[in-house]
């Protein structure tokens, strides 16, 4: 039973999102479908599709040896690069609210970023894994431009957001891979740099960076969303005003649903409603990495510390948004948000880290059992 414990701490989380992400997207959303749709159920159907569909993906990936993944990384990180530039085909791509972000045929699309993500992910950890690379500057400076070409990509959508999750998870990795703190220093002035750059190029940017400081001074335009977010998140007080119940998700609030339904949730069950909720993500990044320090090769740890950090890096943004602790940008909290694509993509890289710990505990016990034991009996010489 204990060799299974990180597998089924890990699903128990990951189901427990899951279900509590469907009741807030109905919750957040059931005005706005009956409004727009005529269905108050518009939303959360699509979400328990995805939620279907995802766990469908996890069973899959959790059977599937991860250490397959391995001889393909080269494939795909091709794969995610030419995902990411589907989005400027015409005819495949798909703009709403100014950002072309999807790609689709007829009513089925698909956002390409957050499967680039993880395409990464599996990348980094199959090339950081081939041999010592970061002990030369050259390989860490190849494995810059390698995350960097993905970051440039979902830039141009435009989308800040997930470049901030992809550009924080390749560094974690170059960390746990053995870059040393001296080659961090070196790196961070031009990163400011370019951070800064792209926030002058782009007027909307420096809006949202004024709108961050002060909401207050334009309520009506770049401030309101921050704005009904923090109305949200004061009306629900230490115990909230109760599920179903919140005044915000009566289109006061947009994307309620999806990149601000952390701003309902904090409104309906309070102060400690989120308390709990961030625990459970808590518990399920932490079980994440324990499988990964329990690897017995450098891939598979570097797979489990990849997603674990895409998850964590993810719930943090989105939080520190919908709070106001840093300047407004569209970011789904994991499991939770509104999107099939996101579901599906975390929800099998959840099967991921499972097979690797199954595949951890199936080894540790072939080694027990096929040692053997010193013999007790003591022979007269």
């Amino acid at each position: 039973m204990r060799q299974k414990q990180n597998s089924l701490v890990i699903l128990f989380c990951t189901l427990l999102l899951a279900v509590f992400g469907c009741v807030m997207v109905y919750s957040a959303s059931k005005y706005s479908a009956l409004v727009n749709y005529g269905d108050q159920f518009f939303y959360l159907k699509k979400q328990i599709i995805g939620v279907v569909i995802g766990f469908a993906g996890l069973t899959i990936t959790s059977f599937i040896n991860h250490r397959v993944y391995k001889k393909f990384y080269w494939v795909f990180y091709f794969v995610g690069l030419i995902m990411l530039a589907l989005v400027f085909v015409p005819g495949l791509s798909r703009t709403s609210y100014g950002a072309t972000r999807w790609i689709g045929v007829g009513s089925f699309t698909i956002q390409p970023s957050e499967i680039a993500k993880f395409c990464l992910v599996f990348f980094l950890a199959g090339y950081l894994a081939d041999g010592d690379k970061l002990c030369k500057p050259k390989h860490i400076l190849l494995t810059l431009i390698f995350g960097g070409l993905y970051c440039l990509l979902i830039m141009l959508e435009p989308n800040m957001s997930i470049t901030m999750c992809v550009a924080l998870t390749l560094i974690f990795m170059l960390f746990i891979g053995g870059m040393r703190l001296k080659v961090f220093a070196i790196m961070i002035v031009p990163a400011i740099a370019l951070v800064v750059a792209l926030i002058l190029i782009e007027p909307y940017r420096l809006n949202r960076i004024v709108a961050f400081l002060n909401p207050w001074a334009n309520p009506l335009d770049e401030g309101y969303q921050l704005i009904q977010s923090l109305y949200a998140i004061g009306s629900g007080g230490v115990w909230g005003v109760g599920l179903f119940n919140s005044r915000q998700a009566e289109l006061f609030l947009p994307f309620s649903e999806s990149d601000f339904i952390f701003s309902i949730i904090a409104e309906e069950l309070g102060f400690m409603g989120c308390i709990m909720l961030v625990a459970v993500f808590f518990v399920l990044i932490v079980y994440i990495f324990k499988v990964g320090m329990r690897a017995n090769n450098k891939f598979s740890a570097f797979l489990c510390f990849g997603i674990g950090a895409i998850i964590s890096i993810q719930v943090i943004l989105n939080i520190a948004v919908v709070t106001g602790s840093i300047p407004p940008t569209g970011l789904p909290l994991p499991f939770i948000s509104a999107g099939s694509t996101s579901l599906f993509v975390f929800l099998s890289a959840i099967g991921v880290v499972i097979n690797v710990d199954k595949k951890t505990n199936n080894e540790s016990l072939t080694l027990k059992f096929a040692t053997p034991k010193p013999s007790s009996k003591k022979y007269k010489i």
